[in-house]
């Protein structure tokens, strides 16, 4: 049934099924090729995926994000992550990544941040003689930080996957992680900016308006603190830190901000609820293909084949990131998550391998397939919006590559950089 099951998968994929319906219909097709159980056991497991009270952060911290990064927020921010670069050579570049990586603890979405400010920056940078294709290259690669900088609904569905790590633990893992993003894209706008000598026009600001910048920007900025301080503190847990995180995002935007409308809500509620919709659909999905990997023993037979071989953990965290990034190419990583977590967790935990910092670099890995063709979400939300073909992002990729490459063996053979702040913090 398992060999059925990946055929009937990667055919879907190969002719272009959304990946929902790709591992719903392989799951569907699995069973009833086996015989063994009635097609209505698929049905059943969607609905006990979905059945879990820690997936209820998820429409809340969606619906969080875009009462978040809508009106003046946006703007608030952008000017307080650009203030501090003026005339810099790659100064826009460096406030690019800059704002990227705020607004990872505003919206935890990739997608959002690149369809929102990562726009709006790819526009400044535009006028300012950057080349278009560079800017959009820039800010798919530094929308990834979204899922990693907490709060990450990736992290909360990991954590549902291996009862060996809580969701507070990856939130606070993933923040020394997405800074070293930050900084090797960071270092290669360097490279870049210094290659084709890109600098903005403008001054940097005058200290007193810098002040004022600051201080607007920090109601914004309290979120991260508000939804890892309260689980740290055990105020509340993180399915109830992404409710908190919808009322302080409204009293936000309509009280300290005064940017959000009581009719804007409709149509922002509406958009939450259509991508709370997609994301659970996936898991719901994902949820009957584990199921039918399970009940063929998959992930038991594997790991028992991979201790067989004797790998030495680094030889192991090697053929995984190899093993993600080419998985990576063809899904996105909450999927990828549901389907491979179950399969390579428990192997990782026999060869001693912390399970903080193997899932850091599961995370990593699989988002960075955001910026990898051919699925490459984060390519083709950034050509839509700014209305520019993907080839021509692609063209700006390899040095982002090479800093994705980078990132990954720095977080494989150095764990302190998963696993200190949660050590630290007592998880």
């Amino acid at each position: 049934m398992a060999i059925s099951l990946f055929a009937i998968f990667a055919i879907l994929l190969v002719v272009g099924m959304p990946v929902a319906f790709a591992i719903a219909i392989s799951a569907f097709g699995a069973v009833m090729i086996q015989g063994r159980y009635p097609s209505i056991v698929v049905v059943k497991e969607m609905f006990t995926g979905l059945d879990s009270f820690p997936l209820m952060a998820v429409p809340f911290f969606v619906l969080a994000a875009e009462i978040m990064t809508g009106g003046a927020m946006t703007l608030i921010l952008l000017r307080f992550a650009a203030q501090f670069f003026g005339r810099m050579r790659g100064g826009l570049g460096y406030a690019n990544v800059f704002s990227s990586t705020l607004f990872a603890g505003v919206s935890g979405s990739a997608l959002a941040d690149a369809a929102g400010p990562g726009a709006m920056m790819i526009r400044m940078m535009e006028k300012e003689g950057y080349d278009k294709s560079y800017a959009s290259a820039l800010t798919a690669s530094a929308a990834i930080v979204g899922p990693i900088i907490p709060p990450s609904i990736t992290m909360i569905i990991y954590a549902m996957q291996d009862e060996r790590v809580s969701v507070g633990g990856l939130f606070m893992a993933g923040i020394l992680p997405g800074l070293l993003i930050s900084c090797c894209f960071a270092g290669a706008n360097y490279i870049m900016s210094r290659r084709r000598n890109y600098r903005a026009a403008a001054d940097r600001p005058a200290l007193g308006q810098m002040l004022r910048n600051s201080i607007a920007a920090l109601p914004a900025l309290m979120l991260i603190v508000l939804i890892v301080g309260g689980i740290r503190g055990g105020i509340f847990t993180p399915t109830e830190a992404s409710v908190v995180a919808v009322f302080y995002a409204l009293f936000c935007g309509m009280f300290v901000y005064r940017s959000l409308k009581l009719s804007a809500l409709p149509s922002i509620l509406a958009t939450a609820a259509i991508t709370s919709g997609a994301i659970l659909l996936i898991l719901a999905a994902a949820r009957a293909f584990a199921w039918v990997l399970i009940i063929e023993r998959v992930p038991q037979s594997v790991a028992q084949y991979i201790v067989a071989l004797e790998l030495s953990p680094i030889v192991f965290l090697l053929a995984v990131n190899l093993l993600l990034l080419v998985f990576g190419l063809f899904m996105d990583p909450l999927p990828g998550v549901m389907i491979l977590v179950p399969i390579l967790a428990p192997i990782a935990h026999s060869l001693g391998i912390d399970p903080i910092h193997f899932a850091i670099i599961v995370i990593v890995n699989l988002t960075m397939g955001l910026v990898t063709p051919p699925v490459g979400s984060l390519l083709f939300v950034v050509s839509s919006v700014v209305k520019i073909p993907v080839t021509s992002i692609l063209r700006e990729m390899p040095i982002f590559f090479l800093a994705n490459i980078a990132i990954l063996m720095i977080l494989t053979f150095v764990p302190a950089i998963s696993t200190w702040l949660p050590r630290v913090s007592g998880f």
